[in-house]
């Protein structure tokens, strides 16, 4: 397939234009607008089969669940190795576009680390995450803040009584799911490790209210986010909370979607990726 036409694909998908310009430039590139129209499922079936872990893996059980939130049944995806031995769980918390494919693909990487690993979609309250893009970009703009934080509160509050969980549960979440794991941390009493990426900082009066251990991540290169780091450490130091917070010098906000080649940073994501899953097996496997 032409290079210009996987970048321009690449650039749809992380959000810097939406799908009637995306079809218009594809047009261009193929000569016509049939041309394009049938490309597209193309597009689409490759970027599926380039997930880290295909959601057909045998290793895998997945399936798409429904857990009681705050405002009703949530959706949720939710993944595991196979058999029915117990094991500790991450809440898998989305960006600002809804549970998309990405998302479900490091749910799936999660659960190959040893855990009961669940993405809850945070759409759900409105129908759930549509498949275009910038539809779900801008229906999460009309979401409740609190009511959807406690609707990720009351993911903690399944995965703990889950049949299949130890109990012990821990939050990872990018962009706006780093945000909102903060959220959940501060919220749910419950919850035993959190590990947000390059996320907004919660107000520093409710840090206190903290009781998992912190794991933050967060890209060198991302001024609106970190000038939030100093204010945010500080109250985790006053508030003797256990944390950790690691800055990828040369990364961008968003440098673990590996679906975005113009954020994505391979060496900060490994990294990243290998202290989450260090962490989450310290804190929540012992």
């Amino acid at each position: 397939m032409d290079q210009k036409i996987k970048e321009l694909y690449n650039a749809f998908k992380s959000g810097s234009f939406d799908r009637r310009k995306f079809l218009k430039k594809l047009t261009l590139l193929t000569g016509s607008a049939t041309a394009a129209v049938g490309l597209l499922p193309f597009l689409e079936e490759n970027d599926t089969k380039a997930a880290a872990i295909p959601g057909n893996d045998q290793t895998l059980h997945t399936e798409y669940i429904k857990y009681p939130g705050f405002t009703g049944e949530m959706k949720a995806y939710l993944a595991k190795p196979e058999g029915e031995k117990k094991l500790p769980s991450v809440i898998v918390i989305h960006e600002n576009r809804g549970l998309v494919p990405h998302i479900e693909d490091v749910t799936r990487r999660m659960a190959s680390e040893g855990f009961l690993a669940m993405a809850p979609d945070a759409l759900s309250p409105l129908g759930g995450t549509p498949e275009n893009i910038d539809e779900g970009r801008t229906l999460m703009q009309q979401l409740d803040n609190q009511s959807t934080i406690k609707n990720f509160v009351a993911a903690v509050e399944y995965l703990k009584t889950h049949p299949l969980s130890t109990g012990k549960v821990g939050c990872t979440g990018f962009c706006w799911g780093g945000g909102m794991t903060n959220e959940v941390a501060v919220h749910s009493s419950d919850l035993s490790a959190a590990v947000p990426y390059y996320g907004r900082q919660p107000a520093p009066e409710d840090v206190p209210k903290i009781k998992a251990s912190m794991l933050i991540h967060y890209a060198g290169n991302d001024e609106r986010i970190n000038s939030g780091i100093p204010a945010f450490e500080e109250a985790l130091k006053n508030a003797s909370i256990d944390y950790k917070i690691f800055i990828y010098e040369g990364a961008q906000h968003a440098f673990n979607n590996d679906t975005s080649p113009d954020r994505y940073n391979k060496e900060a994501a490994d990294l990243a990726w290998k202290r989450t899953i260090d962490f989450f097996k310290e804190k929540l496997k012992t």
